[in-house]
């Protein structure tokens, strides 16, 4: 099921089904998220959780078992409860359940929060371990957003401005996406930019760490941008499907990363991995606001 959330500044169609945001527009009826198109990537922006990215042999082991997980994990597919919702606010939540334990053995609640400030949209995780044990978990986003959003550019017209003094280093990763175990420093260009071309995922996403605290996408003639604020969530993706001209861009905070190649990760020893005690809560906050 669709909802609305809206200011003077901005309006957002969230969906039930994984809390997924449908639409992002300006108070002029611009839209800014990409709006799926089954050509190029028929998602919009998905939460990520319990896992972030492909596991090998879509699989994992946790105390002597071994569990199948799909990329990403299921929260994408699964349809959250309403908790409460006003003008500008809506909670989503989610709890295990005997389907989730087939695949993720922890008792747990999870709540999407997404609140307006102005033009932004402020969007929290929150985790509870409600199970007996420690809990192990990777979360994130996955907004992706029209490239180019306005009459008369081309999509190599948009780049990448990051924090000044960052020096960010990328995470490698082998043909078949799993993480490689090299990491190499990340040129960025003058005024700490990166400018967006399509061959740019002809080997798939970059993935990167030490980006610092923000990011925005803007245009080299001008108009409106986004920026993204993610100052917990220390690796960040960027990604549109390899080997095509995808009119979007995909902007991703992520907690953690994908499994190593050839290894089916032991869920305990996942150094990147969030561990949650017991009876706690996990939070992380972050936002994506529109800038005109």
């Amino acid at each position: 099921m669709q909802y609305r959330i809206g200011n003077d500044k901005i309006s957002v169609e969230i969906d039930s089904l994984g809390g997924q945001i449908r639409s992002l527009k300006a108070a002029d009826g611009s839209e800014y998220l990409w709006q799926g198109d089954e050509k190029f990537w028929k998602g919009q922006a998905p939460n990520l959780f319990p896992y972030i990215g492909r596991m090998t042999d879509k699989s994992y082991t946790y105390e002597g078992t071994k569990y199948h997980m799909e990329i990403h994990g299921f929260v994408k597919v699964r349809e959250m409860t309403v908790e409460d919702q006003g003008e500008d606010y809506i909670i989503f939540r989610l709890d295990s359940d005997d389907e989730t334990k087939k695949s993720y053995p922890f008792t747990f609640s999870l709540w999407i929060r997404y609140h307006l400030e102005e033009s932004k949209i402020c969007i929290a995780y929150e985790v509870m371990n409600r199970d007996e044990k420690q809990m192990y978990f990777g979360i994130g986003g996955h907004p992706g957003f029209r490239v180019p959003n306005q009459e008369g550019v081309e999509f190599t017209d948009y780049y990448l401005e990051f924090e000044d003094g960052i020096e960010p280093v990328r995470v490698g990763f082998s043909e078949a996406c799993f993480v490689d175990g090299t990491e190499e420093a990340f040129e960025l260009g003058e005024g700490q930019s990166l400018d967006l071309h399509h061959g740019m995922f002809d080997d798939d996403a970059i993935v990167l760490k030490n980006v610092g605290k923000s990011v925005e996408l803007k245009c080299r003639k001008g108009g409106s941008s986004i920026r993204l604020e993610f100052p917990e969530l220390p690796y960040f993706g960027i990604w549109h499907t390899p080997g095509k001209e995808a009119p979007f861009v995909c902007l991703e905070p992520w907690s953690s990363l994908p499994s190593r190649q050839d290894v089916v990760e032991e869920l305990t020893t996942q150094e990147n991995l969030v561990s949650l005690e017991p009876g706690k809560t996990y939070e992380n906050n972050w936002s994506i606001g529109i800038i005109r």
